[in-house]
């Protein structure tokens, strides 16, 4: 059974993009390559701040919902708390 992530990456621009997926690494090579998300493309290159597993995709699926409702201040906060844990 694949382990599901949410991530969060800091893009070129200093926008930050949430996404989901069993293989971050992978994943962040995609965004990269120009291959991820059409948001990423032209915000490359982009790089990984903060990731956490989740038991189910579903969770994983939740997660990101929540952080994706979150002003840019209230994910900036978040990631900066998990870096000092």
């Amino acid at each position: 059974m694949p382990r599901w992530h949410v991530y969060i990456l800091r893009c070129r621009d200093k926008s930050l993009y949430t996404g989901i997926s069993t293989d971050v690494e992978a994943r962040l090579e995609k965004h990269n390559s120009g291959k991820g998300a059409a948001y990423t493309r032209s915000r490359k290159p982009v790089e990984l701040v903060w990731s956490k597993t989740c038991k189910t995709e579903s969770s994983a699926r939740k997660q990101e919902a929540k952080i994706k409702s979150w002003s840019k201040a209230e994910k900036e906060a978040w990631i900066d708390v998990s870096r000092k844990q």
